[in-house]
């Protein structure tokens, strides 16, 4: 996907963990049904022993947008991702059938990127979920976890971060202007398999009715507008899920708008 360093997130992060001193390392996330438990797992335990008491294991459960993508992957389902889920758990706290190396001081934290069923499975399971896009449209959905959450001594209780692109600009107008940019290369990617790189609205190709239908959703699931228009949404999301955390992920096709975007997102939340 040109549009996404996304290739391989765990190598991506020992690049931004050799580069900086104390910035938390992410994943958002790596797709289990695309790797082995095993190979997931070690990679982690090497990130974590080179960069301590940083990293933060994302783990989803999609597969890629095209058949030949999938078969390239060896990942034609996503059927078995409970167990795989908890083969690598056990591998990352030295439960499992083997030993995976490096031995770290700690453990390594894992959420669930979680649509429909990884919520059921993220509970079952204990995790920590991120939850965003039509998941936040049934809000049922995240009381479920809620109640069938079954803790454990690492996580004793239900954590939920809410996953949106936020952008803020002087306008609403301006906002979705900028929105725009990723809904449309969105569209583009269920048609084509690429995610391609933004463009600005004057850049972007025609879109056919469905193309346009799934751009329109993405844009709904996002949250953009003046800094009082987007406060509002922020409200009413966490007053619907009662999110613990707020990941804010917009991205747009300029750079210098982005980080102003980013910026007055603080004034809001301040």
């Amino acid at each position: 996907m040109p549009g996404i360093a996304s290739g391989s997130p765990l190598v991506l992060l020992a690049a931004v963990g050799a580069a900086t001193a104390t910035i938390g390392l992410g994943t958002a996330g790596v797709m289990l049904p695309n790797h082995t438990p095993l190979a997931v797992a070690e990679s982690a335990l090497m990130l974590e022993a080179l960069h301590p008491d940083r990293l933060d294991l994302g783990i989803g459960r999609s597969l890629g947008f095209t058949p030949p993508i999938r078969r390239a992957l060896r990942a034609e389902t996503a059927d078995g991702f409970a167990d795989d889920l908890a083969e690598l758990l056990a591998y990352l706290d030295g439960t499992g059938p083997v030993t995976a190396q490096p031995a770290v001081a700690r453990p390594v934290p894992v959420s669930v990127l979680a649509t429909g069923s990884g919520l059921t499975v993220a509970a079952r399971l204990g995790l920590p979920v991120v939850v965003g896009g039509p998941a936040l449209a049934d809000p049922d959905r995240v009381r479920a976890y809620r109640r069938e959450f079954v803790a454990t001594e690492t996580n004793p209780a239900p954590r939920v971060t809410v996953s949106a692109d936020i952008l803020v600009a002087d306008t609403d107008a301006d906002a979705r202007v900028l929105a725009l940019a990723e809904a449309v290369a969105m569209a583009e990617s269920r048609r084509t398999g690429d995610f391609p790189p933004l463009r600005p609205v004057t850049e972007m190709p025609e879109l056919g009715p469905r193309a346009l239908e799934v751009a329109e959703r993405t844009l709904a699931s996002a949250v953009f507008g003046s800094r009082a228009t987007v406060r509002r949404e922020l409200e009413r999301i966490v007053e619907r899920t009662d999110a613990d955390e707020i990941l804010s992920s917009a991205s747009t096709f300029d750079r210098a708008a982005l980080r102003a975007s980013d910026e007055a997102l603080v004034e809001v939340l301040s």
